[in-house]
């Protein structure tokens, strides 16, 4: 099992949203970084935070879990969908999109000012390069984060 954060905003998609639905499509994913780790990397079973951001309340909201692997987005294909890509086919797709479902939310976000105070987390993509929509979390780092949220 491997361990992600995803990152959405709020006003889009927010941990409420995603708990009121039993499967929810994390797509529309549109950096070619996000995209080979969604396309070669999550798999069924992995674990993920979602991250608030571009909000009142920046951080870690609560978890999910990934039902599929990556997938072919069928976005990319439908020419009246916002995300349309004319440079994408079925045969050679550039999208790729997973099917996640909530597990918690936590009582509180766990602020992304606080992530970065923990030398623990010093190493932590978000932490790095904070505006990567899909990013792996180490194992240590997520029971660190996720013992403290509770």
């Amino acid at each position: 099992m491997a361990y992600w954060l995803l990152k959405t905003e709020p006003d889009e998609y927010s941990i409420d949203d995603i708990a009121q639905t039993q499967v929810f499509c994390w797509d529309e994913i549109r950096n070619y970084q996000a995209r080979n780790l969604i396309r070669d990397q999550i798999k069924q079973g992995d674990m993920a935070f979602i991250y608030h951001s571009s909000c009142k309340q920046v951080g870690i909201a609560g978890i999910v879990e990934v039902l599929t692997d990556g997938q072919v987005e069928q976005a990319q294909f439908n020419p009246e969908h916002p995300k349309f890509d004319p440079k994408s086919s079925p045969d050679k797709p550039k999208w790729y999109s997973f099917n996640i479902t909530f597990k918690s939310k936590f009582n509180r976000i766990v602020p992304l000012k606080w992530i970065k105070q923990q030398a623990e987390l010093s190493d932590m993509v978000l932490c790095k390069q904070g505006r990567l929509s899909v990013q792996p979390v180490t194992e240590h780092e997520w029971q660190f984060i996720a013992e403290r949220a509770k």
